[in-house]
């Protein structure tokens, strides 16, 4: 009887859930792999059911989720280096708009440790994800333990599957900062047979260009620019010959490099290849790097000089008396310092450019500053002659620098945007954000049409062409920023402003792109906001079914997610149809509940999930565990329409790509609706 008992139990438990839509698409396990007699590899393995992927380590900012590992510290291990990944597959997403990496059926993760301990041990970690399929989104958790006995017999292996009805979206905590107890181990560059990752390639060549460009801009500077004939006359009176002078102008050069890329090396080294990307995008050195930038732009416009103190130069200028080699390269280090007041502030842009692309980033970024400035040099110093094709210095080496502190100015309000998005405090909003952009921009144009004088200007008794056409530049792409106020898309930055959502009115007030206000009065309810197509939602379950209770319209429920693919298919193709649209518009009341909202819960607020048992921290984790509670799915999107009491209208739905069949749905509520 027990028996039978069991089995109906087990019956009951399988029946319900899939009906419930409980989604369990992944199963993890771990193994060990000896690599020599203190090192390991711990291989995590997911095996994919068929239709779903699994997305990489490595995902473009502003896409899915990406799959993070993290590994408990211990005194009886360290580990090495990042976890590797297999070579997954590729392409174009057009929801994203972008090349995001996944896998299918299984994909493979080795993460090397270095044992200090070689008794019986255990290394705790865990596994965050997203993984998708035509129709849906699951993002999850598992747990992940591997327990090593005596060296070279250490293969005990644990299967780590995760609970059916178990999910936990990845906080923003989790998914970019260091964790005090944590070690992150993510963003991969390359799979375990070493194969490079495109997309990290082609970014770190766009850094490469960018800092070579940002190399000549110092090079323009009233701290550097005067300082070649001064090198071209020490080298001339240096060398006893033409091939002489050759030989030490390219050591001269060389010697330029290896000081910034030594730079940029041991910025890499102190703060680690990930730690680097994982500070940039914290909230706290996003703010660091937004005042540090500031400090940079004031004092390029004449308020102070940055620089370093005068005993270093004075004791690097007697070691370049000594000649030789040795002279050579202290003359190169003499030209850093004494030129920091210009390069300094230019340098510390380039490596918080760097520093949010992580990896080696910070090496890349100052071997292209480094040999911007010393080809001119090494070129000069080689063939004197070409000297006197220069312009002369002037004043117009101050306004190089002007102009640099005011796009420097301009880039710290992209690192408090940065900060202002993660904590999602709408201090920075969009139109804030382009406001200041039209002042800076605004300003730089009067500048550079002398109707704005700064300290160390000379006097201008007329503009030339080269500037009068900046300035005519400037003023183009100041005034192209404003119908941005208006909601204009802005192409040409997007990357910079806040998103379109992320605005008080992403086309201007009381107006959307369908035509007519936001509303009947044009105005947006309070605790509302301008979702896709301007749809009026709601982002709280208690204020948008207090609304709709007011209105007396019926509530259509959206468990979405800001990094949900399918989520974005369906608003895109299905919800920007006319008569959706006037439906979603006029006739319900929308509350998008997202899963990975990463905000955390007042501390009274949090609670251990009866269903999963996993503690409920932030407002993803409240929504997710409450469509797991309420109605036993856990993927998204998934649509359930609802009267003014929460009473179900009729069937859920999750994604169907078909508008007849999406109208028909929401008709068939709507019409219950008493």
């Amino acid at each position: 009887m027990k028996k039978f008992i069991q089995i109906i139990t087990l019956f009951l438990v399988f029946a319900f859930q899939a009906n419930a839509q409980i989604h369990d698409p992944v199963k993890w396990k771990t193994s060990i792999d000896n690599i020599s007699e203190d090192e390991l590899n711990l291989v995590i393995t997911a095996t994919i059911e068929e239709n779903w992927h699994l997305y990489s380590q490595k995902v473009p900012e502003d896409g899915p989720l990406p799959t993070v590992f993290t590994f408990e510290e211990s005194q009886d291990y360290e580990l090495v280096g990042k976890t590797q990944e297999g070579e997954g597959h590729e392409s174009f997403d057009e929801v994203f708009e972008m090349d995001i990496k996944y896998f299918e059926n299984n994909a493979v993760f080795k993460q090397r440790i270095k044992l200090k301990n070689k008794e019986q041990l255990t290394v705790n970690g865990a596994v965050e994800f997203m993984v998708c399929d035509d129709a849906h989104c699951v993002p999850n958790e598992a747990d992940l333990s591997f327990e090593i006995s005596q060296v070279g017999k250490r293969i005990k292996q644990k299967d780590n599957s995760f609970l059916q009805n178990t999910i936990v979206i990845p906080s923003e905590q989790s998914k970019k900062d260091i964790n005090s107890t944590k070690i992150k181990t993510s963003n991969s560059e390359s799979n375990s047979s070493n194969i490079p990752n495109k997309s990290e390639n082609k970014s770190l060549w766009t850094l490469f260009i960018l800092s070579f460009f940002a190399g000549f801009a110092a090079l323009l500077t009233p701290c550097v620019f005067p300082m070649i004939p001064m090198t071209v006359s020490f080298f001339t009176k240096q060398s006893k010959n033409k091939a002489i002078g050759i030989r030490n102008a390219i050591i001269y050069g060389v010697s330029i490099i290896v000081l910034y890329v030594l730079l940029g090396t041991v910025i890499t080294a102190i703060f680690g290849a990930d730690s680097l990307n994982a500070l940039s995008t914290n909230v706290w050195f996003n703010i660091i790097f937004f005042l540090l930038l500031v400090v940079f732009a004031v004092s390029f416009l004449g308020a102070f000089e940055i620089t370093l103190p005068s005993k270093w130069s004075t004791k690097v200028d007697s070691q370049a008396d000594r000649g030789g080699l040795i002279g050579i390269f202290f003359m190169a280090l003499a030209l850093a310092i004494v030129s920091f007041s210009c390069t300094g502030p230019i340098v510390g842009t380039a490596l918080v450019a760097a520093a949010a692309q992580g990896g080696i980033a910070p090496v890349i970024s100052m071997f292209g500053f480094s040999l911007a400035i010393a080809l001119p040099f090494a070129l000069f110093a080689a063939f004197p002659g070409w000297l006197n094709s220069l312009p002369k210095s002037g004043g117009w080496l101050n306004t190089v620098k002007v102009v640099l502190g005011f796009l420097e100015l301009a880039l710290a309000f992209k690192f408090l945007s940065n900060a202002d998005l993660v904590l999602q405090a709408h201090w920075l909003e969009r139109e804030v954000f382009l406001a200041i952009w039209i002042t800076i921009f605004g300003a730089l144009a009067l500048y550079l049409f002398g109707k704005i004088k700064l300290p160390h200007d000379s006097d201008l008794s007329h503009i030339s062409v080269g500037r009068l056409s900046l300035a005519l530049l400037v003023t183009a792409f100041t005034i192209y920023l404003v119908p941005g106020l208006w909601g204009a898309p802005l192409k040409i930055i997007s990357g910079f402003p806040p998103p379109m959502h992320y605005s008080e009115s992403p086309y201007g007030v009381g107006f959307t792109k369908i035509g007519g206000g936001a509303t009947s009065d044009n105005e947006i309810p309070m605790g509302a906001h301008l979702g896709p197509h301007d749809i009026i939602s709601f982002h709280d379950y208690e204020t948008g079914m207090a609304y709709a209770k007011k209105v007396k319209k019926p509530v259509l429920l959206d468990f979405t997610g800001w990094a949900c693919v399918n989520c974005r298919k369906m608003e895109s193709k299905v919800w920007s149809d006319p008569i959706v649209l006037q439906i979603l518009n006029n006739k319900i009341v929308l509350i998008s509940l997202h899963v990975d909202d990463k905000r955390p819960l007042p501390e009274k607020e949090r609670y251990i999930s009866e269903t999963t048992g996993k503690k409920i921290k932030s407002i993803g984790n409240k929504w997710s565990d409450f469509q797991i509670v309420k109605y036993k799915a856990n993927a998204q999107p998934y649509y359930v329409l609802l009267d003014n009491e929460g009473n179900n209208l009729n069937e859920h739905t999750a994604y169907n790509p078909n508008v007849d069949e999406y109208v028909s749905w929401l008709n068939d509520g709507i019409g219950n609706y008493k």
